[in-house]
């Protein structure tokens, strides 16, 4: 790949309201289309804010009508905010793109990234993002003080979490033992240019994810460094570890055209 260069738009205070952010990729993907500036990552905060992508369903929106941004990525409805760390990669890649494979290198950089803080993560077949596993079902606590046979999440299938009191909710999957999203990944290609990207979880409020059904997955919840860890971790600390493993796996990738099987006669 090209020269690899992290900007930093704002943290904490100067945390980056998400239009302003929108508009800034558009501009940067411009630029990149034409070669006028290197493969860019921009790195951020937002203020508290939902998006939802093409996929979300409206029963997976707020049901409180709190507004939600429709973004053009993929993906559902997630949220960002304070204590997470959004990354931006806007990088071009040989057409036809493949799309799994940039996923990939993207969940690649995050988990050696919380690896290097003590916390061993994985993929999730058919999940994009990166997870902290949970318990096998049997040794996970029960619910509400019933058997995890009378779960309903395992027998319907419009279960909705968030009618269904605080031992559902996504932010208390950890305490559930259950498998749970620590950083979600939605993007974009466009003119072979990638858009939108990633969001670790470094030390929110994971209450916010509990309005909706974060990224319409009803059957795990949602994970932090800081929860995980058992410690305060900070946006600062994670940053420089996080562009470093980013370099290090973006870096050195050589993305390849996806291949197309050619119909036969």
């Amino acid at each position: 790949m090209s020269e690899l260069r992290f900007v930093r738009m704002g943290f904490g205070g100067d945390a980056v309201e998400y239009q302003e952010a929108w508009d800034e990729q558009r501009r940067v993907h411009a630029a990149r289309f034409t070669d006028e500036v290197p493969d860019t990552v921009l790195l951020l905060e937002h203020p508290p804010v939902y998006t939802a992508g093409r996929r979300t369903a409206d029963d997976e929106r707020p049901l409180d009508g709190t507004p939600v941004v429709d973004v053009d990525r993929g993906g559902k409805i997630t949220w960002h905010g304070p204590g997470q760390l959004v990354g931006y990669p806007i990088l071009k890649l040989p057409r036809p793109v493949d799309v799994v494979a940039h996923v990939r290198r993207l969940e690649e950089a995050l988990i050696r990234a919380c690896a290097e803080f003590g916390l061993e993560t994985s993929r999730v077949e058919g999940r994009s993002g990166v997870w902290v596993l949970g318990d096998p079902v049997e040794r996970r606590p029960s619910l509400g003080g019933l058997s995890l046979d009378f779960d309903p999440r395992l027998t319907d299938e419009e279960f909705d979490p968030r009618l269904n009191g605080p031992e559902y909710a996504p932010s208390n999957a950890g305490q559930r033992r259950e498998d749970r999203k620590i950083a979600a990944i939605g993007i974009r290609v466009a003119k072979g240019v990638t858009m939108h990207g990633f969001a670790l979880n470094v030390n929110p409020d994971n209450k916010w994810f509990d309005r909706i059904i974060p990224c319409g997955i009803r059957d795990a919840g949602v994970a932090s460094l800081a929860y995980e860890l058992g410690r305060d971790v900070t946006i600062d600390e994670v940053l420089p570890v996080v562009e470093r493993h980013l370099k290090d796996v973006l870096g050195s990738a050589e993305p390849k055209p996806r291949e197309i099987e050619k119909a036969t006669a």
